[in-house]
């Protein structure tokens, strides 16, 4: 137990935050879950907006809610959506990248 006052306040922040960053957890697990089973968009908006949410607050890393996201969304279209790139799309990232030079510079 601490002695000094703003341990003894601290201590008692960090149950009421751990309490309220176990809430959060439990539910975004659930809704990983229940969208896992199944796969509709409702349950993938309810998931997205959760794992978006855990992540804002620090609870868990962004990267990590990317993944999740990423591994649910292959869950609904088998995966076609995001490894396939539209030929215009790819024609738009063409003309939009400039070209380096070769010149070499003289020392």
């Amino acid at each position: 137990m601490p002695l000094l006052k703003h341990a003894k306040k601290k201590m008692r922040q960090d149950k009421k935050r751990t309490l309220r960053n176990k809430r959060v957890r439990v539910v975004y697990r659930e809704l990983l879950k229940k969208a896992r089973q199944k796969p509709t968009k409702e349950n993938l908006s309810e998931a997205f907006s959760s794992l978006d949410r855990a992540a804002q607050d620090h609870i868990i890393h962004k990267n990590k809610a990317a993944r999740l996201k990423s591994n649910l969304s292959k869950l609904v279209d088998g995966g076609k959506a995001s490894t396939s790139v539209k030929t215009e799309d790819a024609k738009e990232v063409k003309k939009t990248t400039k070209k380096t030079s070769n010149k070499k510079t003289a020392k």
